[in-house]
């Protein structure tokens, strides 16, 4: 049985990329707990694809309440366990601020950010998954929910280079790339067995991992 030496990873990425099935597979592989984000439970989320100006402030105001309320359980468990996978890292919400909000309504989520955003626990190992906007598009439309298919092009764009850019500069945690654009990750028993030794090798820095899809046998 594979044993890991991490004892936080997060999964990052931008929507529909994949990060809460790798969550759920590694959480499965390793007996690990999981800490998943709900976007359902936003009240405002809804609302915000069908009128963003409108409602940007209150729908990332409240995911903010929601990943600081995530992260202090995280905290409270460490004592207690052996292996924590999540598929949000409290950073990101800036990433979803910055392209959201207007100036005025930035400095005022600013504040409140830096005001709740005291005490967080740095990762162990970061995992950020790429795809091209075609192919996000596609899983976005796979998993058929319902307001999700209401997310203009332009804006996943400026999401996925959102986080291309945050990921070139971040360095508080060992951190793999990963091209997730032609592997299957849910499906693919040697896809996923590929990572698995991927991130076995990361114990510090940035590793890059560009795999082709496995042989269809």
């Amino acid at each position: 049985m594979r044993t890991l030496f991490h004892k936080y990873i997060v999964v990052e990425g931008p929507i529909g990329v994949g990060k809460t099935n790798l969550v759920n597979r590694l959480a499965d592989s390793f007996s690990g707990s999981v800490l998943l984000e709900k976007p359902e439970n936003n009240p405002f989320l809804e609302k915000f694809y069908l009128n963003p100006e409108q409602s940007a402030l209150p729908t990332q105001l409240s995911f903010l309440m929601q990943r600081v309320k995530l992260s202090k359980t995280l905290q409270q468990d460490d004592l207690f366990t052996d292996l924590q996978i999540a598929d949000f890292m409290m950073e990101k919400d800036k990433i979803f601020a910055n392209i959201t909000l207007d100036d005025d309504e930035l400095a005022i989520y600013n504040m409140v950010y830096d005001n709740i955003t005291l005490q967080n626990r740095i990762p162990d190992l970061v995992i950020y998954l790429q795809a091209s906007l075609p192919v996000l598009k596609t899983r976005l439309s796979n998993r058929g929910i319902g307001y999700e298919q209401r997310v203009e092009d332009a804006y996943l764009k400026k999401l996925s280079d959102s986080y291309a850019d945050f990921f070139h500069y971040y360095d508080a945690s060992p951190l793999l790339i990963v091209n997730a654009e032609q592997i299957d990750l849910v499906n693919s028993e040697d896809d996923y067995n590929n990572l698995l030794e991927q991130i076995g090798t990361i114990k510090s820095g940035k590793q890059f991992y560009n795999p082709l899809p496995a042989k269809v046998k």
